[in-house]
């Protein structure tokens, strides 16, 4: 029997080809690979209708739907090169016996890095000082740049990423706060230095609030106008979760109507960005926004090819991966 892998991921099969060799899978002739990532919807439903093994599309635009794995009857797993999975039907996969895998904390130091480095950039007024700097206008005493230490950071999300976060902060001298639906244990609140906050208290307390909770039916536009509203017309606002989290309109009007202080995005409800995206009319220098970089470093890449490679080739040798999200 030849297992086949469908990539709709943004692979060349010379890479994969590279890759896939290793422990407990030398021999990888009998391997069939498909590149689907440009293919559409009706090409891919015939190509993974003897699928053994599903790369999914870690840039979230391709979905892998319920009636596509009804349709692939020898599927063992779809692999993510992500954390997220949120354009896969999990539900679907689990009814099907289909395994779903991840690649769980392989970027919390990139994008713990990243949410740091947007909050330290906005309240020092980076943006403003380089480019007025730049411009030969010597901005000393006008700039005003503040600093986090006695500030007050709040988390929404204290899964790896939001810990790994706190975790960065400490020696700044930072004043933590976190909501998540499940509250940490003691322990943990204090080895992390953070106290646990109800939600609209964290949104009026906090200096600066940063987004680590995943995409799902009750995160989606979980910062909207209410909330914003709520919100010191200092604070900052850092999203590096996912686009759909916040409401970019409210966002981007609140920041035009200086009703927040600023603003660093690193996801986008659309990617890659649209030039409809509301938040490419504002023009400020307290706006951030990166292409969906925090958890694409190199170190992180490699930690998160080789979790998944190493799921895929447990699956191909008829053994259980290690990271799977049911």
């Amino acid at each position: 029997m030849i297992n086949k892998i469908v990539c709709l991921a943004p692979l060349p099969v010379e890479m994969i080809q590279q890759l896939l060799p290793g422990e407990g899978l030398e021999n990888t002739d009998g391997i069939e690979i498909i590149n689907a990532n440009s293919m559409n919807e009706n090409e891919i439903v015939d190509q993974i209708k003897d699928a053994t093994i599903i790369i999914a599309d870690f840039t979230f635009n391709i979905a892998v739907t319920r009636p596509m794995i009804h349709q692939a009857k020898q599927l063992k797993l779809i692999q993510n090169l992500s954390v997220g999975y949120q354009h896969i039907d999990v539900d679907a996969c689990t009814e099907a016996g289909v395994k779903v895998g991840n690649t769980p904390g392989a970027n919390d130091s990139g994008v713990a890095e990243h949410t740091v480095m947007l909050g330290l950039c906005l309240v020092k007024k980076m943006l403003y000082a380089h480019r007025t700097t730049r411009e030969m206008q010597w901005k000393f005493t006008d700039i005003q740049a503040g600093e986090i230490n006695g500030k007050c950071w709040g988390l929404i999300g204290m899964g790896s990423t939001g810990k790994a976060v706190a975790k960065r902060l400490i020696p700044f001298g930072v004043n933590s706060i976190y909501f998540d639906i499940n509250r940490l244990n003691p322990s943990l609140e204090t080895e992390y230095q953070v106290k646990y906050s109800e939600f609209k208290d964290l949104l009026k307390n906090a200096d600066i609030i940063s987004l680590h909770c995943p995409l799902t039916e009750t995160t989606k536009n979980l910062i909207g106008k209410a909330e914003i509203q709520l919100m010191k017309n200092t604070s900052i606002l850092i999203n590096v979760a996912r686009g759909e989290v916040v409401d970019e309109q409210a966002v981007a009007d609140a920041l035009k109507n200086e009703n927040i202080g600023g603003a660093g995005l690193d996801v986008f409800s659309k990617e890659p960005i649209t030039k409809d995206n509301p938040l490419l009319s504002v023009d400020t220098d307290n706006l951030i926004l990166t292409p969906h970089i925090a958890g694409s470093t190199m170190e992180s890449q490699f930690k998160i090819v080789t979790m998944a490679f190493e799921n895929i080739r447990k699956a191909l040798s008829g053994k259980v991966p290690h990271y799977l999200v049911n």
